[in-house]
């Protein structure tokens, strides 16, 4: 797999961009992402983004969308076939883990969707985890979409900060995306607390504009 990859850095510009996108999106899409180098793929345009094969903000771009996608195909598969795709013989093998983040998924919900995007396993398993315990799509997407540009962009940036020592960033990785995401996640916490209480602030002041027009 390193072979290829490094043949797809080698070939820069538009093909390079499909080639992480779909990467990305199989990776969480086809349910089986933890055989898939789509992390490695972003760190991987990211570096090509420092060699100036192709440019930082498409691929950022790219591997966004792909993410997102990515996630949302993968949501859409679980909500269709259930419980059915447990019984493929790859997932059997990982019942323990996957029955973990089933439990995570139950006790957190959205934030166990944001959180699984930065671990390689529940990458590939929660979206369909989600589409199975059929959690509103409205929900998943929030978080689906949050998670996909913060590991998105992060990921890639990581790779052009590192330019070619791709392979350490890779090795080190998960440390990297423990404190991205924890940062991350305070802010975001941060940011939707005061979102709604302007909100309720907002529909609370509603009424006594009313009264006051009447």
């Amino acid at each position: 797999m390193t072979g290829f990859l490094d043949q797809l850095l080698a070939l820069g510009g538009a093909v390079l961009c499909v080639g992480v996108g779909l990467l990305v999106f199989a990776e969480d899409a086809l349910f089986i992402g933890f055989l898939l180098p789509g992390e490695t793929a972003a760190v991987l345009g990211g570096v090509a983004a420092s060699r100036g094969q192709v440019s930082l903000t498409a691929m950022c771009a790219v591997v966004v969308v792909a993410a997102v996608a990515g996630d949302s195909v993968g949501y859409a598969v679980g909500a269709r076939y259930g419980t059915r795709l447990l019984s493929l013989r790859v997932l059997r093998r990982r019942a323990d883990r996957i029955e973990a983040a089933r439990a995570r998924l139950a006790h957190r919900g959205g934030p166990a969707v944001f959180g699984g995007r930065f671990v390689a396993f529940l990458r590939a398993i929660m979206p369909s985890l989600a589409g199975i315990s059929r959690m509103p799509y409205r929900r998943f997407l929030a978080y689906n979409v949050a998670g996909g540009l913060a590991w998105g962009i992060g990921t890639v940036l990581l790779g052009y900060l590192a330019g070619n020592s791709y392979a350490a960033v890779e090795k080190t990785f998960g440390r990297a995306a423990a404190l991205a995401v924890a940062a991350l996640l305070v802010f975001g916490l941060v940011a939707w607390r005061s979102r709604r209480r302007r909100r309720n602030r907002a529909v609370t002041a509603a009424p006594d504009r009313d009264a006051s027009a009447s």
